[in-house]
């Protein structure tokens, strides 16, 4: 039987933590490669205005409510008395929190979207604007139970 020596020692201390940081790496690499974090180009600009535009869209009143049942996902954007609202140039997509793998552009004209999404959470993102051309933005998050 070989003793125990300081090699030994170092060898074994050097490749558990190369381990440990190949591991860390691969994840890391993983984490950034399929999530970047960018919900806008330029931080700083944007917020800038954002209490501004905060405001303007509160003041709309306006209610998104999305809902997902037997394939197909039914989103209703409600002005302050409950009625459709009138927006303009509205844009929809819809996507998981964390990847975008399955993104999607969606088309609201139809009403009622057929759509084949998996169990767990989505994110609708709306954006348009109200006739006096505030701007409306809402990201609505869901579950898609299995």
């Amino acid at each position: 039987m070989t003793e125990l020596s300081g090699r030994h020692v170092a060898a074994m201390f050097i490749g558990g933590f190369g381990i440990i940081i190949a591991v860390n790496v691969t994840l890391a690499t993983n984490a950034v490669r399929t999530f970047p974090g960018l919900e806008t180009a330029n931080s700083y600009v944007s917020s800038q205005s954002f209490d501004a535009r905060r405001a303007a869209q509160e003041a709309l009143g306006w209610q998104v409510e999305a809902t997902y049942a037997d394939g197909t996902l039914h989103v209703a954007i409600l002005d302050r008395s409950g009625a459709p609202a009138t927006i303009e140039g509205v844009a929809a997509h819809i996507g998981r929190p964390t990847e975008a793998r399955d993104d999607l552009n969606l088309d609201l004209t139809a009403g009622a979207i057929p759509l084949d999404l998996a169990p767990g959470i989505w994110r609708l993102d709306l954006s348009g604007s109200a006739p006096d051309g505030t701007l409306f933005e809402k990201a609505v998050e869901f579950r898609v139970a299995q």
